[in-house]
């Protein structure tokens, strides 16, 4: 029987919050580091995997509505919520601790853009089809990546819970030993439309898919699309420039 919603499971180690040299880190198992912030710049984003994640705005460049899948310190949500701002923010954390800390990451309070949910992604989903435009999902416990996460039903949701031409975006390790039954199930829920940036953000592979559009692909569709044909596509540091840039532009573009 699942834990009830307001208590951690049992092998859920408690987060761990670090604070030196002018940044704070989250940390679910000690020196694995979860989340990152500059106190200086507490919207920035800090790590690889953050910046590679913000590459659906090549597939998706004006989201009215991202979802994302677990919270951590809140980097992607603090960073879309400030350079996003015609974008609603919906996120779904099924841990209250990690919920807690969100004065401590210096995330909004929840408004008309952005609503932090304490739920089970899997359940929300399963319930919330054609919801958003861009579906993030980073969502790990102090063993990695739930298996629930992983699971056809779940890819599944996410499908339908992405209104058509709507991109998903998930990181998994690649040394996860269920990368690679996640990476048939992703193919076969997305009809092999599925993509990523060779090595864009270290062991984490950020991969994208995306929800046909039913009459004529959208221009993100298109580009998506040319990317699947090569899977793991482009040089690792070249991906990583262009992730930089990326972010650097969404920055300047709404400040």
């Amino acid at each position: 029987m699942p834990a009830p919603l307001d208590q951690p499971r049992l092998d859920d180690r408690p987060p761990l919050v670090r604070t030196a040299g002018g940044r704070r880190t989250l940390e679910f198992t000690p020196g694995d580091v979860q989340s990152e912030m500059l106190l200086a710049r507490p919207d920035a984003l800090v790590l690889d995997y953050t910046r590679a994640m913000m590459c659906f705005a090549l597939f998706v460049p004006d989201p009215r509505h991202i979802v994302m899948v677990g919270l951590g310190g809140g980097s992607l949500a603090k960073f879309c919520h400030r350079h996003f701002p015609r974008t609603r923010i919906t996120v779904l954390e099924i841990r209250a601790d990690v919920i807690a800390l969100r004065d401590t990451f210096c995330l909004p309070p929840d408004d008309a853009r952005l609503r932090i949910l304490h739920c089970d992604a899997a359940d929300y989903l399963a319930r919330a089809p054609g919801g958003c435009d861009v579906l993030l999902v980073d969502g790990f416990d102090s063993r990695g990546l739930p298996s629930t996460l992983t699971s056809g039903a779940f890819y599944a949701a996410c499908r339908r819970a992405l209104h058509p031409g709507g991109v998903l975006v998930a990181n998994i390790f690649t040394y996860d030993p269920q990368y690679p039954s996640a990476l048939q199930r992703l193919r076969a829920a997305f009809d092999g439309r599925l993509a990523w940036f060779t090595g864009i953000a270290g062991n984490n592979r950020i991969l994208f898919a995306a929800r046909p559009h039913p009459g004529a692909p959208t221009r993100g569709e298109r580009c998506l699309a040319r990317l699947a044909r090569k899977e793991g596509r482009g040089l690792g540091w070249s991906n990583r420039l262009l992730a930089r840039l990326l972010v650097a532009w969404l920055a300047r573009r709404h400040p």
